[in-house]
């Protein structure tokens, strides 16, 4: 069991860094704040993760290989309720290390690992994007001209990147609380999907609309 022990402290320190950094702000939080918030000496801390920005790397990495495994299951995304439930699994893992894109910018910038990934990370939605705009085609479910793919995939990407971003500057002292997290996401899911309504074929357009409908109902937030 003692050889278990640093394990579970390790882990222990990412689960309280990912809560403080989405709570906070990754700006805003210390690793003095972290380990005070876990009960531990500062060297502890640094025994598991010697700088802050290998917390910002773990964090990130477990994000990227969610991430990864999610965007595969663009390749079976065949119609408007694939692509709703596709987008709002993907936006709930974003919810879920927010503070990678609320900060987006200012990590990029002070984070040579997480420039370089993330630009991994928007070549691999735009791809996985563009699946689902060739699955859902493929299926008769949208009619897209092949010289709108790239531009309705990037415009698509666009909003999934800054959603948060967006819920955010409208609403700075309430939009990122977790009270709110489902009516963010649902219209993150929205707006994303809504780029396709021009290219939706008349039965998908009114699904669309119903289910936008039916999601954003009272009696779907608690």
């Amino acid at each position: 069991m003692a050889k278990k022990a640093p394990r579970r402290t390790a882990e222990r320190i990412l689960e309280v860094t990912l809560d403080l950094f989405n709570r906070f702000g990754e700006p805003n939080v210390s690793t003095t704040l972290i380990s005070a918030e876990l009960g531990i000496s500062p060297g502890n801390l640094y025994y598991h993760y010697p700088a802050k920005d290998e917390l910002i790397n773990a964090l990130f990495d477990r994000y990227e290989k969610s991430l990864s495994e999610l965007l595969n299951a663009s390749d079976g995304v065949r119609n408007v309720e694939d692509a709703w439930f596709f987008m709002h699994t993907l936006f709930e893992l974003i919810w879920q290390y927010r503070f990678l894109y609320r900060d987006l910018n200012d990590l990029l910038s002070k984070n040579r690992r997480l420039e370089t990934h993330f630009q991994w990370v928007l070549k691999n939605k735009t791809r996985a994007v563009k699946a689902l705009l060739d699955g859902m085609s493929r299926a008769g479910a949208v009619t897209v001209d092949s010289r709108e793919v790239e531009a309705t995939a990037t415009g698509m990407v666009v909003v999934l990147t800054y959603w948060l971003s967006f819920e955010y500057v409208r609403d700075p002292r309430n939009a990122l609380e977790p009270a709110n997290a489902q009516s963010a996401l649902l219209r993150g899911a929205h707006h994303t999907l809504n780029l396709l309504t021009p290219y939706l074929a008349p039965g998908q357009r009114t699904h669309l609309q119903a289910l936008v409908a039916a999601y954003s109902s009272p009696s779907n937030h608690p």
